[in-house]
């Protein structure tokens, strides 16, 4: 994680939060402060609230109770503070959209039609679309491009407001393991150059475990935090499941056995 200050405040703070649906909690109690620069991976079986939580942070979803603050305010729809890259979908191969035209949306995505940009943010988009080494298919036809092109200009799109927080909901699903290893090293690249925090659900914490500095694991209305040697153990995740979970290292991957939710990539 990069160096932080003192006087750095964090870009995340939760204090006591819960979300409920009706007399489901999804988490509760959850104390969290994510700090600039900062990489926190974002575990647990389906259904137990990690969407929620990015909801949450982009003001779409309120608390049952608690706090939450994103860059010290209350978050709202639409802040240029939050990024945001969603699940990988495939465009239709018909969609009469260039590369550089999703990304423009990241800026102007509220306005109805393309229309003409100005000059601050054609130079905002060429940039990003560099940054992310996008250039030589930044003209294409979307539903031209594979997948991992794709979501590299879904990225520019994200990085385009120069946010200080990044939230990534699955960005890696449907990726094979080479787009997976080079999605995931450029929105660890881009945090280490500006500061932006990032929030990242996943179901396989293997891609990104080079780059986590903290997991938060979550399991019905139960959490817990700490680095992945914290937390990604037979005794904490056993204790969260309530049932027997063992945790094996096998080189340089962390292999789960026994949790309920077979759907978890890395987990059997």
């Amino acid at each position: 994680m990069p160096e932080a200050h003192e006087d750095d405040r964090a870009t995340v703070r939760l204090r006591g939060a819960s979300v409920r649906f009706g007399a489901r909690t999804l988490w509760g109690d959850l104390d969290l402060d994510v700090a600039a620069g900062e990489f926190v991976a974002v575990l647990g079986p389906n259904g137990s609230g990690k969407t929620t939580l990015l909801k949450v942070l982009l003001g779409l979803q309120g608390l049952a109770a608690g706090s939450v603050e994103v860059c010290g305010r209350v978050p709202h729809r639409g802040s240029d503070l939050v990024g945001y890259i969603p699940q990988q979908k495939a465009f239709d191969r018909d969609v009469p959209m260039r590369g550089r035209d999703l990304v423009r949306l990241g800026r102007d995505g509220h306005r109805w039609g393309i229309g003409r940009a100005d000059r601050a943010t054609r130079d905002a988009v060429e940039h990003v679309i560099a940054e992310v080494g996008a250039q030589s298919y930044a003209d294409a036809p979307l539903g031209t491009l594979s997948g991992g092109e794709q979501q590299r200009l879904r990225i520019a799109q994200a990085l385009l407001g120069d946010p200080r927080l990044l939230l990534c909901d699955e960005p890696l699903l449907s990726l094979d393991l080479q787009r997976q290893h080079s999605t995931s090293a450029l929105i660890d690249e881009q945090r280490r150059k500006t500061g932006t925090s990032v929030v990242f659900v996943t179901h396989e914490i293997n891609p990104i475990l080079p780059f986590v500095d903290r997991v938060l694991y979550l399991v019905g209305a139960r959490w817990a935090v700490g680095t992945p040697d914290e937390v990604m153990t037979t005794q904490r995740l056993s204790a969260l499941y309530g049932t027997q979970i063992d945790v094996l290292r096998i080189r340089d991957r962390i292999v789960v056995v026994g949790a309920p939710d077979s759907a978890h990539g890395g987990f059997r």
